[in-house]
């Protein structure tokens, strides 16, 4: 297979086998290349819907530039680990960080919340994360705030006094339970509209469909995250001690004292 980095024209026919609707193993093999190149190459510019040949050609140029011009260890960005390929690291990162992006997250959000889940302690300071980025301390901070909001990171002070910054295991389980309040939220919001539209309308009759779609995809998100938590981070013969887990009666957010609605459904 050749090597080195796709070609502007391989970039084109990249384009045209996502206009067709081709999987990313058709078009790889049309070019020759490893699927995972044309998966991160997609990933990395936009996903499928987005994906514009001229324009990715440019950002990899952009990427190189600031390659070539970036501190050595010690002087810029925290080494990888030993024996890991740099250029491939750099590459599963900005695919992550477009996947986040593609979720909702902001663009210095995704890439902050990236670094913290490829370093191998899980956790950077905020001088660490400037110089890995390379940008502002400003621009960190709000992001880092963000993802505090969210319950995705926490903070605490090292041995040094400086601010450090987490996630761990636990932290897609408390994003799965936020996305389920929200759904959860817009079924309430879907049944306050039920009689303030009058039950016997149309509208009325959509909102409740909307309600019960919405409590039934709530609930079933809170019992997997909570089902799927206990078995992944309980040891054999051991009473799981997490927070939350299988403490919330199904339809609830755990910590959420709200009486169920009667009526609701």
């Amino acid at each position: 297979m050749p090597g080195g980095r796709l070609t502007q024209q391989e970039r084109r026919q990249i384009a045209l086998g996502l206009a067709d609707s081709l999987p990313y193993a058709e078009i790889a093999r049309r070019l020759d290349r490893p699927t995972s190149t044309i998966t991160r190459e997609v990933m990395r510019n936009g996903g499928p819907t987005a994906y514009r040949a001229d324009l990715a050609h440019r950002a990899t140029e952009r990427r190189a530039h600031r390659r070539r011009h970036t501190p050595p260890p010690g002087q810029g960005a925290p080494a990888q680990g030993a024996g890991r390929d740099e250029e491939a690291v750099r590459e599963y990162e900005e695919a992550f960080t477009t996947l986040l992006m593609q979720q909702g997250l902001p663009k210095m959000t995704a890439r902050v919340l990236t670094c913290l889940f490829v370093a191998d302690a899980g956790s950077l300071t905020a001088a660490e994360l400037v110089r890995r980025l390379q940008v502002s301390a400003a621009s960190v901070s709000k992001a880092i705030a963000f993802l505090e909001e969210q319950g995705l990171v926490s903070r605490s002070r090292d041995e040094r006094r400086r601010e450090r910054y987490y996630v761990d295991d636990d932290v897609w389980y408390q994003s799965t339970i936020a996305s389920a309040r929200g759904t959860a939220q817009v079924a309430e919001i879907a049944r306050q509209g039920v009689d303030v539209l009058g039950r016997d309308s149309q509208a009325a009759a959509r909102l409740a469909n909307i309600a019960r779609f919405s409590d039934f995809i709530s609930e079933s998100i809170l019992r997997a995250a909570e089902q799927a938590r206990e078995v992944l981070y309980t040891k054999p013969g051991v009473p799981c001690t997490k927070p939350g887990v299988l403490s919330a009666k199904p339809g609830t957010v755990p910590g959420d004292t709200t009486a169920p609605d009667p009526d609701r459904g």
